[in-house]
Parts: C-alpha cells; structure tokens; sequence
C-alpha cells in the first residue's frame, strides 16, 4: 500500500487557494533522499549527484538540491540557461546530450560545464566550436544486450546513444593529442531498474573499460559517471531499491577493480532523477464526470496533458482516492482525462473504493518525469507546481498555464480588423 504525502483535508485546504489539477511535490522528502545518497557514496571523496534537470525542471526544486550538495545533468541549451539562473556553474553542471546543436556545446563550454561527447565526431565539432576543455568525457555503449541475472535489462545495441569500445580507445588517445588532460567515462545501460544490482553491475564494466583505457592510452580518469538507471517502485508489490546496499555494492567493486590498478582516486558521479524526485511528487486531480457503458469511467480534471507516461508507456501509477485510504477496491474503473485520445487513462480496469464526483485523487510517484512531459495537445494547458515545505506551508513554485500563455507566441495582428 502506497501513502500519500498528503491527506484529503490538506488537499482540501491547498485547493482553495490552488485549483485542481496540480503536481505537488514533498521538500522534507526531497532532502531526506538526497542525504542518503551522498551518504551512500560518501566512501568516495569526489562523488556526486548531477540532478538530472529533463525529470523536473523546476528552479525551486533545483535549489533545494543545490542545498543538498548535488549538481545537476543537462541536456539542452535550456536547460542550461535554467541551470546557469539557479546558480550552478562549472564542475557543478555535467552536460550530457546527443545530436547537439552547436549553441548547446558553445553555452555548456562558456560555463565551465563537463562535457560528455555522446559521437566520435563530436570531437572534431566541439574543437572547432570551443577547442577541447581540459576535462572532457566519453559516453560508451557496449552494444549488445545488457541482461541481469540472465535477464535482459535493455538492449544498448539498438540504442543511439555512446561510442563503441574501439571509439572510446581512438578518441581517448585524439583528444588527449589535441590537449586533454583529464578525462571521464560515461555509461546508460537500463532504465528505471528496480534492483539494487544494477549499479553494481554497470560499475564493474565501466571500471575494467577505465583500467584497459587508462594502460591502453596513458590518460588520466578522473571520473565514472554511472549516469541513472535507479529507478522507482512504482507498484505497492515492488520493493524499493535500497541506495545504501546500491552504494555499498558500488565500493566492493571499485575496490575489487580500480584501487588494484592504482585507480583508487577516481571520482564516482551519478546522474539520478527518477530515484532523486519521483516518490515525491504527487499529481492530485478532482473526480469530474463518471460514464457508464461496457466499462466504468471516471474522468479527471487532469488528462495525459498533466501526466504522459500512462498514455505514453501504458505505465503504472498508483492511484489513492483521498479520504477512502481503508475503504474497500471493490469497483473497477477506467481512470480518464478528457483529452481525444483513448489512451488518455492513469489507469485501466483499476480496482479501487467507490469514486464519487468531486473526489480528491492522488496519483503517486509523479515527481519526475510528470510535469516535465507536459504538453498542449486540444489546447490543454499545463498545471500549477506546489511545494509542500517542510514546515507545512504550501508554496507556489509554477503558476498554471493560462490560455494568454497558450496563445502568446502567435501574432493576430491583423488577423481579427
């Protein structure tokens, strides 16, 4: 059974003053996760959390992980700008992408941002736009499959992201030919794992690759960023992944490979964002219309608009109907918004209490990669952000989209005379 941050009497009160739809996120749970993780890899005196921006873009919750000692991973010029407005430069931005317009290298160059090539012909575009930095990084793809436990995870050889193992080794050597003189590993092979073996797993093919690289070229690691791939449980069944096992995977490892090649100072970074936020964010939405035909609907006031990965995916998100957390699930339901579209559901054939208009749902795990997917299709505008504080005010830290914001990058001058 998954628990709300929040209660029906809370949601009662914001709404007042915050109508629904709105994405609300959990600061006291924010900052407490963040400390686990810094305290799970503080056996590693260069480790850090680059944030990865693309799952909440939101300065209020950048800051507060800021706060917390973490960086942040971007992936646009944007996000950049955003990044840059929020106080993070050099060593505190990781700038990882692919098929990137030269505007994005140059912004990430003039803010002293690592930068993680994702092409071998990268290089030669990065040193005609900036010349290459002093620290530079490579991202490796393995191809192949990547199974766990004999389980297939992903399949990095469809993917288009990283260099081979041959490319790593030749651009390795060109860059340091062209004046690099420190250098990082880059590596995203599974998504949303929920297993604490998976870092551990990854950790040990990107430090036999740094050891084989480093004696193959002579350059000097400074760092292996294990990216994300940690993910959430999303189902009440799952069991979530335990940072601290995760960590102390990841050291038996680097002890095992790295500190017998004389490697024992290299820095391990992360690039987490589903593991850092999505437990803390709830999008909670009010019960609108209910239909009756072959199947039993209850549409939302929020659509696949405020939360794409159901419709998307056809991914899981619990549903709680606040107020109802003991009552028995003894109605089925399709959970929908109203956008035209009929993979617009959080949720199908869900057994859950009796859902009355004018219920308060809670969506959970929706504090990454929820807002951020947002959209404006059938002309649906986008939900306010909320942060509940850690002293249990609620603060508004994204106003809703009005529909002047829907229609301000159109010129009707003229048009309407």
């Amino acid at each position: 059974m998954k628990i709300p941050f929040v209660t029906k009497e809370k949601i009662e009160e914001i709404a007042m003053s915050y109508p629904t739809p709105f994405h609300i996120y959990d600061e006291k749970g924010i900052r407490e996760n963040a400390r686990k993780v810094n305290k799970a890899f503080s056996w590693n005196k260069g480790f850090k959390e680059y944030f990865a921006v693309k799952a909440t873009p939101t300065p209020k919750i950048l800051q507060i992980l800021k706060e917390e000692g973490c960086g942040v991973d971007c992936s646009s010029y944007t996000e950049l700008l955003m990044s840059e407005a929020c106080g993070f430069f050099g060593d505190d931005i990781m700038f990882s992408s692919n098929v990137t317009p030269d505007q994005d290298f140059i912004k990430a160059y003039e803010l002293g941002a690592q930068i993680n090539l994702d092409d071998f012909t990268h290089i030669e575009v990065l040193e005609k736009l900036t010349g290459i930095p002093e620290t530079i990084c490579l991202r490796y793809n393995p191809g192949g499959q990547f199974k766990l436990h004999n389980q297939i995870m992903d399949n990095p050889g469809d993917a288009k992201y990283g260099l081979t193992k041959d490319q790593m080794l030749e651009g390795f050597k060109l860059l340091k030919e062209k004046g690099a003189k420190y250098f990082g590993i880059h590596s995203f092979l599974a998504s949303n794992t929920v297993t604490n073996d998976y870092y551990p797993m990854l950790a040990k093919i990107l430090f036999e690759l740094a050891v084989e690289l480093s004696q193959k070229t002579g350059v000097k690691i400074k760092f292996i960023d294990l990216s994300g791939g940690i993910g959430t449980a999303y189902k009440p069944q799952d069991k979530p992944n335990d940072i601290e096992t995760i960590g102390e995977g990841v050291r038996k490892v680097y002890e095992e490979v790295l500190v017998p090649a004389g490697m024992g100072d290299v820095a391990i970074y992360a690039e987490l964002g589903r593991f850092m936020l999505a437990p803390y964010g709830h999008l909670i939405a009010k019960a609108i219309r209910e239909k009756h035909i072959y199947k039993d609907y209850i549409g939302l006031d929020a659509c696949a608009a405020n939360l794409m990965r159901p419709a998307m995916y056809g991914a899981y998100h619990h549903i709680t109907v606040l107020g109802k957390e003991n009552q028995p699930c003894d109605h089925k339901y399709d959970i929908t918004g109203g956008l035209c579209e009929n993979n617009d559901k959080f949720a199908k054939d869900r057994m859950l209490p009796k859902i009355d208009i004018g219920d308060y749902i809670c969506i959970h795990d929706t504090g990454a990669h929820g807002f951020s997917m947002g959209y404006n299709y059938n002309g649906k505008l986008r939900s306010a952000e909320l942060l509940l504080k850690e002293d249990g005010s609620v603060e508004m830290i994204r106003r809703a989209e009005t529909p002047k914001d829907y229609f301000s990058t159109f010129d009707f001058t003229g048009l309407f005379d």
